[in-house]
């Protein structure tokens, strides 16, 4: 009996499969490393903005969807932490009421039970994994999450205070506008230009006027999202958002693509179904065999007379090995193997499409990143150009060889381009901002360190 125990206890779960790492050796867009790369786990600090640090530390402490994530970790910890217990001793009690076959007499009996399920086959050890990866796919949710609540705070404050700046420039652009259409209107009377150069005036004045509106409504939507984030029912106030606008300077990586194995929530939510896949197909081989354990109990009964009086009672014990075999059932326990080896061919699917969907967007980042600098660096020499044009448009003016409307012109000239820098250095500032979130960037959880590493397949 003990050697068969024994032999028993060696028929383990099966082993895991190896993750196929589809990652490449380096970043293909990585640019020009200016500067080191800010650390993962607090990356928006980059932007060195206290006003900024404040709101995503109370997005951290106070966003509704993070504290429902946390609660739906600890849940899975608390099952997690009693999933061994179903191949430990099991203890019973019972009583029930049961009438003699001539219907005579009746008997009350009560007693212990016990059991004890010994999960050969590799039961226990596939029981196991699948709960070690439900808590893997809750852990990940979690970090997933916080990896978007954090991205999206810097994100709306980036549109908010952008768009604060926007406004501002627009609404000079309008009295600019405004004024060169006043010049051109002066020319017209004077019959030193055309109707159709005053209309083309009116027509851009129109314009910078009606752009006033876009920035009026990205500002408030960034406010009331920003409130959504922060679990607050009021929008924010200008004082707690800050109001100079949000830059990055340049900046490098230091990660390297097999890291996103390690940082990316999504990566380990993968690999945790793979995980739960393998375990799932250990259960199913273990039913097509026999289900072994040890049963026992303690049962006392007493003989009801009229209901009013006692006699007769007996106690007896019970003890042995419990044995459950599976003859024959059409086939659905095979069937469920069939199913589970499918899905956990779909879920190594599933984890290699996750990495390459992540280094896609991490490199896709990277390269709006770069091009982004290149405009900048192109932009940054037109409006020297224009402000170098306008400087003379105003030299010529105080000589009297030009009028306000050659100095007007040019000086709307620098405001657009002044305008559509702006508008780079945010969208730079943006798709910094989705290189992280690619990257998994994000605080890690208070307990991360101290949680006991689990089973993994890499």
């Amino acid at each position: 009996m003990a050697l068969a125990a024994v032999s028993l206890a060696g028929c383990a779960a099966p082993s895991l499969p190896t993750l196929p790492d589809t990652t490449p050796p380096r970043w293909e867009n990585v640019g020009r490393e200016a500067a080191p790369a800010p650390d993962l786990r607090s990356w928006w600090t980059a932007f060195n903005d206290p006003a900024l640090d404040h709101l995503v530390d109370e997005a951290l402490a106070q966003n509704l969807t993070l504290r429902e994530a946390a609660l739906r970790l600890d849940a899975a910890r608390a099952l997690a932490g009693a999933q061994g217990s179903a191949f430990r001793p099991q203890l019973g009690v019972h009583t029930f009421s049961e009438p003699a076959p001539d219907s005579s007499a009746s008997y009350f009996q009560a007693g212990f039970d016990a059991k004890w399920e010994l999960g050969f086959f590799g039961r226990a050890k596939s029981h196991e994994r699948v709960a070690s990866a439900d808590l893997g796919i809750a852990a990940s949710d979690e970090q997933a999450a916080r990896v978007s609540v954090v991205a999206e705070v810097v994100r709306r404050c980036v549109e908010l205070r952008g768009s604060r700046q926007m406004l501002v420039q627009l609404q000079e652009m309008a009295v600019a506008s405004q004024r060169k259409s006043e010049l051109v209107a002066t020319r017209v009377r004077l019959r030193l230009a055309s109707p159709q150069a005053l209309m083309q005036a009116r027509v851009e004045q129109a314009n910078a006027e009606t752009a006033l509106g876009e920035p009026r409504l990205a500002i408030e939507r960034a406010r009331r999202q920003l409130g959504v984030l922060l679990a607050r029912a009021a929008p924010l106030a200008d004082s707690e958002t800050g109001t100079s606008p949000l830059q990055i300077a340049d900046t490098g990586i230091a990660t390297l693509p097999a890291d996103l194995l390690r940082t990316r929530p999504e990566i380990r939510h993968a690999e945790s179904d793979v995980l739960k896949a393998a375990g799932q197909l250990g259960l199913a081989r273990a039913d097509l065999l026999p289900r072994i354990g040890l049963g026992g109990s303690l049962t006392y009964a007493s003989k009801v007379i009229g209901h009013t009086r006692l006699s007769d009672a007996d106690g007896i014990v019970t003890f042995g090995p419990a044995i459950d075999i599976p003859l024959f059932d059409w086939g659905a326990r095979r069937a469920v193997v069939t199913a589970r080896d499918a899905e956990l061919s779909a879920s190594l699917l599933a984890y290699r499409q996750a990495v390459l969907e992540a280094v896609a967007e991490v490199e896709t980042a990277l390269a709006t990143l770069e091009n982004l600098r290149e405009r900048l660096d192109a932009l940054g020499r037109a409006t020297t150009g224009l402000r170098e044009a306008a400087a003379a448009a105003a030299t010529l003016h105080r000589l009297g060889l030009a009028d306000d409307l050659d100095r007007a012109t040019a000086n709307v000239e620098v405001w657009q381009a002044r305008m559509e820098t702006s508008r780079v250095r945010q969208e730079r500032s943006l798709a910094f901002i989705a290189l992280y979130k690619a990257l998994g960037g994000a605080p890690l959880p208070d307990d991360a360190i101290a949680s006991p590493p689990r089973e993994s397949p890499l």
